[in-house]
């Protein structure tokens, strides 16, 4: 799996895990909500500064959401 669908699915069990739509994620860190739609399915090249702001909106740090990214086997859908 590319780094684009790893990070994708490592944000999406992140905002699942909050409890929350993609729309009130994306509304809430001032981010289009097609954009984020595509970053979580993977098929988005994310600036960094972009990926910055959803670290942030999940209140961890860029090493956080990166931590061991290369092992996540997740079968992407």
């Amino acid at each position: 799996m590319d780094i684009k669908k790893k990070l994708g699915k490592r944000i999406q069990k992140y905002r699942q895990s909050m409890g929350i739509s993609q729309e009130k994620f994306a509304l809430s860190i001032k981010m289009d909500r097609t954009y984020y739609a595509s970053v979580e399915s993977g098929k988005r090249n994310i600036s960094i500064c972009n990926i910055e702001k959803i670290a942030k909106g999940f209140n961890i740090t860029l090493g956080e959401l990166f931590n061991n990214i290369e092992e996540d086997n997740y079968e992407f859908q």
